[in-house]
């Protein structure tokens, strides 16, 4: 367990926590990522899951079945001649990291937040402590995930989950809310607007960490 992730000012627990992050990364570190499923192919390539099996179903996209069951499976190189082939930036391949936004006036949690995701090895991040500077980076950054506080100093999570759901080219993006309030209809307010997610602070890094996996279709690294 990485430890809980707190909004307040005494931190004790960021030496722990940091260490235990430590050996999550060095397991990472030494998990090549040479094979990957549809859903994470369309991810990296930008398109629909079904896209990408019908692709694979022509002989477009070579791969292999998992021995005894349906499963498509797809190895880095011919994704990556795939993309090349059919114009599509093989940046997000070669990299290998999904890209996170994180959204909060809390500079600690903020920065506790963004090591524990580089730490983790699967991710790039940036953060902003704003609605407005929110909205900008989203349009630059082209985020994956946002990490997003409900309270900010200008706009509250609602709008700006409203005004990211306004851009069709952000269909894609998911967006995990966090916020120590948890009325459940404002939660229901949050979905509605478009958060994928909500997690109540304080919570734990590690489960930060396991949604943020699960909505970009990420095999956990227990998994393997």
């Amino acid at each position: 367990m990485f430890g809980a992730v707190f909004a307040d000012e005494a931190k004790p627990w960021i030496p722990f926590l940091t260490s235990c992050t430590t050996a999550r990364e060095r397991v990472v570190k030494h998990m090549q990522k040479t094979v990957y499923t549809t859903g994470e192919a369309a991810k990296i390539c930008k398109v629909s899951q079904q896209t990408i099996i019908r692709c694979f179903d022509s002989g477009q996209l070579k791969g292999f079945r998992v021995p005894g069951s349906r499963f498509r499976r797809i190895p880095r190189d011919q994704l990556f001649l795939f993309m090349r082939d059919n114009g599509i930036p093989t940046d997000a391949l070669e990299s290998g990291r999904r890209k996170i936004l994180v959204v909060d006036d809390d500079n600690d949690l903020v920065e506790l937040i963004t090591d524990v995701l580089e730490r983790d090895g699967r991710f790039e991040t940036r953060s902003v402590n704003n609605g407005f500077d929110a909205g900008m980076m989203v349009k630059d950054y082209r985020p994956d995930l946002i990490v997003l506080d409900v309270m900010l100093p200008d706009i509250n999570g609602k709008e700006v989950c409203q005004r990211v759901r306004s851009d069709s080219t952000m269909d894609e993006v998911r967006i995990i809310c966090i916020s120590g309030m948890c009325e459940p209809d404002k939660i229901e307010e949050l979905k509605a607007s478009g958060a994928n997610e909500f997690l109540q602070k304080p919570f734990e890094a590690e489960m930060l960490v396991d949604r943020i996996c699960a909505l970009l279709d990420i095999e956990s690294v227990a998994a393997g």
